[in-house]
């Protein structure tokens, strides 16, 4: 019986390039553990933390595309963002602002 798994057009490619910013996100921080959340039709975004708390993320196209990528790069991926791994995250100025000062009337970030 034939494979009839279709495979994304220049999937390793988007795997090699999404793996390439994971990397370098965490030799810049240290170290990084991740999360790979769904975003629906448009793809899986991956969540990282750095060891010195700093995060980022990327978006992968599909959330296949996201696991082989954070696999790819060697971090460890957590199944959800709680508890101690949420607790990494170090936020400064403007993330407080940005969450909580627009919707109780602070400044803006525009």
């Amino acid at each position: 019986m034939a494979d009839t798994q279709q495979v994304e057009p220049g999937a390793e490619r988007k795997v090699a390039r999404l793996a390439k910013q994971i990397s370098s996100f965490a030799r810049a921080h240290g170290g990084a553990e991740g999360q790979v959340a769904y975003l629906g039709q448009c793809g899986a975004r991956i969540v990282l933390v750095g060891e010195d708390g700093a995060w980022g993320d990327v978006v992968a196209p599909s959330h296949a595309l996201a696991q082989r990528a954070v696999e790819k790069a060697g971090i460890t991926v957590h199944e959800t963002f709680d508890g101690e791994f949420a607790a990494k995250v170090r936020t400064g100025p403007y993330e407080w602002t940005r969450m909580a000062g627009i919707q109780v009337g602070g400044p803006s970030n525009g």
